[in-house]
């Protein structure tokens, strides 16, 4: 063995055992994030509880807007099963425009509950957990030019949230939930035609959440410009059972087949934010 075939296997093993491995429970679970990732434990941690006491109307919020979301159908976009979540990749031509700085798209992703808890959205309302949630995320591409570069700074990322509840069938989530099966151990990847992203998002986009928080996975850099829709969509059971079920945290080739589901981070504390609110609903102004 030459030594620099000794020196990559060593380095590889390094990563292993300095946090490369993480999970949702166990031993590599979230209480233990922070031993490898110290973010994790450090301040203005996501998700977080919405709490009436905490929000404030700020009538200056405008309502959110998206350019370049009704992907062509000739477009292909990669789904991929990453072990601790769906995750579809989105072309950066996709933007939000209603921010101080241009916000590209990178991807899309999900969490979940399993088929025995029907709840495992990150973010909840008054102590509400919804059925599951979908993060798209950006990063501020006038500052910087790529996802990569941007996610450890404090202006870098820009996360819509969007709750999922269990109702009516949505055929734009059956644009790539009918191609899990392809997807169904970690690391495996397909291609999928693109689709009109929008239709993922809810009707309402002048109503949300808005705060300053983190990643919600490891390293839990706290670089994220939160907007949180109030409204969910709905999938169907079947749909969502779909997602609770296909899919494995571990490699084919492993002969313990470990299920992907539960995948959510639990609510994290306030820190002392105030969370900035486009509705009234009686809320306290802004000060």
């Amino acid at each position: 063995m030459t030594l620099t075939l000794l020196f990559i296997i060593l380095i590889a093993c390094h990563l292993e055992s300095t946090g490369a491995k993480w999970t949702y429970n166990g031993p590599d679970g979230e209480h233990n994030w922070s031993n490898n990732y110290p973010f994790c434990g450090g301040a203005f941690q996501s998700p977080i509880d919405f709490q009436t006491q905490l929000l404030r109307y700020d009538p200056n919020l405008p309502p959110i807007q998206v350019q370049n979301y009704n992907l062509s159908t000739k477009e292909q976009l990669t789904l991929s099963n990453n072990g601790h979540s769906v995750q579809l990749y989105l072309p950066s031509h996709m933007y939000i425009s209603s921010l101080p700085h241009r916000y590209s798209a990178a991807q899309l992703h999900f969490h979940w509950g399993s088929s025995n808890l029907l709840t495992g959205s990150e973010h909840t309302v008054n102590g509400k957990r919804f059925a599951g949630e979908m993060h798209v995320v950006h990063f501020n591409s006038d500052k910087y030019p790529n996802i990569s570069m941007a996610v450890d700074k404090h202006d870098g990322l820009a996360v819509l949230g969007v709750f999922i509840e269990i109702g009516e069938f949505n055929p734009a989530f059956d644009k790539f939930f009918k191609y899990m099966n392809g997807i169904k151990y970690r690391d495996q990847k397909i291609q999928v035609p693109a689709f009109n992203i929008h239709a993922l998002l809810p009707a309402r986009l002048d109503e949300y959440y808005r705060y300053d928080g983190s990643l919600t996975t490891p390293p839990c850099y706290p670089s994220v410009l939160w907007t949180v829709f109030r409204r969910p969509v709905t999938i169907s059971r079947k749909q969502f059972l779909a997602l609770a079920t296909a899919l494995y945290a571990s490699y084919a080739q492993e002969s313990t087949t470990v299920p992907l589901h539960g995948n959510y981070r639990k609510p994290q504390i306030a820190d002392n934010r105030v969370v900035l609110v486009s509705f009234k609903d009686g809320k306290k102004p802004k000060c």
